[in-house]
């Protein structure tokens, strides 16, 4: 074949399609404007951001400018102060001082000195209490570096108000640093430095201490003193370059981020960033690009124009043909079809594709009516069978019953014939019971058996199972071994239906197992379950078996030493049965001669009565010695009412509503119980629990973690952390009292 008579036959063959034909026509229109509007618009975009890089970066050194003008004002006065001989003297002086230094100054909310342990000996404003900043960095660095120290950022313990603590070393005469003087600068007067810089709408101002909490922010400054800043923002601040960035803020929007020091690395460790809206710098070029997508729009419209006049004759018809074809083939309309001659174009072959799929949809409706016809016959003809089975197994059971008791009565002064007649009466009532089940399966394999339910000791229940199917036992010689618990196995359920089960798992294992096999039952306790397990070394079942033993009328092949009959009901109603008591039923087989095994689980019942050892335990909770008790839960309500508990019951107890308040409480009241919450907002209760541990005062105490994570890692870290007990909450104050009681 020539190669032009081939590419003439692809073009008509790839073209014969109109819609094909119209999206290439749409697309050739398009395609080239688009991609000359998409890469003008980033290029734009790109010179846009650079050009103005130089501004913002501008912008942010005249920011980082005038807050370390107001650090260097703060050094110059923490400089002067220590020059004073007051601030070394007696305490009135001092504060007298340090009074007047701050109404002297504004923007500062406290001036104090501090000893050398942490001590706050004198205040600009009067402390209700004792504080230490022993534990604070920049205190512990302004005596090891023997200069001006600028804070991260701190709330205050005496002010209780956003604060940066500036701090300077005092030395003797000798040079050695003998206390350190601080001012606590308002974050809010900080703030007001950088008023003068003008910023475009939905641009931030941002100052960082060296852990990238905020302690300036414009707008809005008070919401977020303190709060950490975005790990993305933290990771530019840190880079030496200080390069400017896009980032994406946590309120949605991208911004353009430029950075600068505040001071030198002798002044302070803050950094200062102006994040202002790319979309904002980006306007003009949006303005541009939005003009060409305009012409991109009007040249789409004509093309889809076009497109549809069309369209509408060769295409849109016809398609609405198919979707009213396909939507009464929904509704159920088997015999609709298209009416669309079947062409070599796709609507056609779609057209074709349908009525074949009507035409195989209708076939297999017609053969589930009829299978559905069979099943509802072959459901009626079982009815018949099983009430025609009841009524015949009845028969002989009413003189069975009589004989027994005609037997008692004859012979009431031999106890072997009365026993025996008590074992045929009781197995006759059973029999009674079971034929009555036949009659309505369906109605035992749904659940819907209604059960007469008490405290039952599982072991009794398998003495009767076994007591029931003895003569089969017998008369095929197995060897069976009852493997029982000494102690009682407590369920709660219906002693007849459970009997049932065993016995019907029992009486399983002797059908499939031959003459002189081994028949095992074992009973254990595993957890909140009791576990009945009854393995025999008979047939066996392959895979295929083992995954429908449960169902109904379903029984392994059986060969002429097997015939002791049976409907294949007994595992379907002890499956339901065991359900019904809250339990499961399993089966498995390693294959075929290799015997089964049945599995058994049912919840073990405890009885709500206070055990001997509860009482026991609860009544030396209340003779015990009171407890010194710690509660941490940032929860007001939660800590409280844990308050209320413990004190009733005469313990003492303290209460932190943060890990930090908590460590300070602990190394004062020596706690022998901390009850600790995890989720905690300035450390997480595994945290605290560590640092407990290392305290000399509660090294031994008892942590009991008190919290609402109940998952088994959850567990596994506090245990790790060093918890000795492990609570979900609402807390068990029952348990609570318990483990309280064993405190020594």
């Amino acid at each position: 074949m020539p190669i032009t008579t081939f590419l003439q036959r692809l073009r008509l063959n790839s073209l014969r399609s109109l819609r094909s034909r119209l999206m290439l026509l749409v697309a050739l229109a398009i395609t080239p404007i688009a991609i000359m509007t998409v890469l003008g618009g980033v290029r734009e975009r790109q010179a846009a951001i650079r050009a103005s890089e130089e501004n913002l970066q501008r912008l942010t050194g005249m920011a980082a400018a005038n807050e370390a003008q107001s650090l260097e004002r703060a050094r110059q006065i923490l400089v002067d102060l220590v020059s004073v001989p007051d601030l070394m003297g007696p305490p009135g002086r001092c504060n007298a001082l340090l009074a007047d230094v701050l109404d002297r100054n504004e923007g500062y909310v406290n001036f104090g000195l501090i000893r050398l342990d942490g001590e706050v000996t004198c205040s600009a404003v009067p402390m209700l209490h004792p504080v230490n900043l022993g534990d604070r960095r920049h205190f512990r660095r302004a005596i090891a570096e023997r200069r001006f120290i600028a804070s991260d950022y701190v709330f205050g313990r005496v002010i209780r108000r956003h604060t940066i603590n500036l701090t300077y070393p005092v030395t003797d005469r000798g040079g050695k640093v003998v206390a350190v003087v601080f001012s606590a600068m308002d974050l809010a007067g900080l703030d007001t430095f950088v008023n003068d810089i003008n910023l475009p709408p939905g641009s931030i101002l941002e100052t960082a201490d060296a852990d990238g909490r905020l302690i300036t922010r414009r707008p809005d400054p008070e919401r977020w003193f303190g709060k950490k800043i975005s790990p993305a923002l933290l990771a530019a601040m840190r880079e030496p370059s200080l390069r400017p960035v896009l980032l994406v803020g946590e309120d949605g929007v991208e911004r353009l981020h430029a950075f600068a020091r505040v001071g030198g690395p002798a002044l302070s460790e803050y950094t200062v960033t102006i994040g202002m809206p790319v979309e904002n710098i980006t306007a003009a070029a949006r303005e541009a690009q939005m003009t060409s997508l305009l012409g991109l729009a009007v040249i789409t419209l004509l093309a889809l124009s076009g497109a549809w006049l069309a369209g509408d004759i060769l295409i849109v018809k016809r398609v609405r043909k198919l979707m009213d074809t396909a939507r009464r083939i929904a509704a159920g309309e088997l015999e609709a079809r298209s009416g669309i001659s079947y062409g070599n174009e796709e609507i056609g072959r779609l057209a074709a594709a349908l009525d074949e799929m009507a035409t195989a949809l209708q076939a297999k409706e017609a053969a589930r009516s009829q299978a559905e016809r069979e099943l509802r016959a072959a459901d009626q003809r079982k009815d018949e069978f099983l009430a025609m089975l009841a009524h015949e197994l009845r028969n002989p059971l009413a003189p069975i019953s009589t004989g027994a008791h005609l037997l008692k009565l004859l012979h009431s002064d031999n106890a072997q014939i009365t026993q025996t007649c008590a074992i045929i009466a009781r197995q006759v009532e059973h029999m009674t019971s079971l034929v009555d089940d036949l009659l309505d399966v369906s109605r035992v394999t749904r659940g819907l058996v209604s059960l007469s339910t008490a405290a039952l000791d599982l072991r009794k229940v398998v003495d009767d199972a076994a007591e029931q199917i003895r003569p089969l036992i017998t008369a095929r010689r197995h060897q069976v071994v009852l493997d029982l618990p000494p102690h009682p196995a407590p369920v709660k359920g219906d002693h007849k239906r459970l009997v049932q089960v065993v016995a019907n798992l029992l009486g399983n294992a002797t059908k499939y197992t031959p003459e002189g096999g081994h028949i095992r039952l074992h009973l254990v306790q595993e957890g909140d379950n009791h576990v009945l397990t009854v393995q025999d070394d008979g047939i066996g079942m392959d895979t295929a078996l083992v995954g429908r033993v449960f169902d109904l009328f379903t029984q392994a092949e059986r060969t002429s030493d097997r015939s002791q009959g049976g409907l294949g009901l007994g595992l379907a109603l002890a499956r339901s049965l065991v359900e019904l008591h809250g339990g499961s039923v399993k089966a498995a087989s390693a294959g075929l001669g290799k015997g089964s095994t049945f599995t058994v689980y049912l919840p073990r019942y405890s009885a709500e009565a206070e055990s001997p050892i509860a009482e026991a335990v609860r009544h030396a909770a209340s003779a015990q010695a009171p407890l010194r008790v710690l509660v941490v839960d940032d929860n007001l309500d939660a800590a409280h009412t844990l308050n209320l508990f413990l004190a009733a019951n005469g313990h003492r107890v303290e209460i932190a509503y943060n890990a930090h308040d908590a460590l300070a409480i602990a190394a004062q009241f020596a706690p022998q119980v901390c009850l600790l919450d995890i989720g905690l907002p300035d450390m997480d209760g595994n945290e605290l629990a560590r640092r407990l541990r290392q305290l000399p005062q509660t090294s031994a105490a008892t942590l009991i973690a008190a919290t609402g994570y109940g998952r088994q890692q959850d567990r596994d870290a506090a245990r790790a952390a060093g918890f000795d007990h492990y609570m979900v909450k609402p807390v068990n104050t029952v348990q609570l009292g318990e483990v309280l009681a064993l405190q020594p």
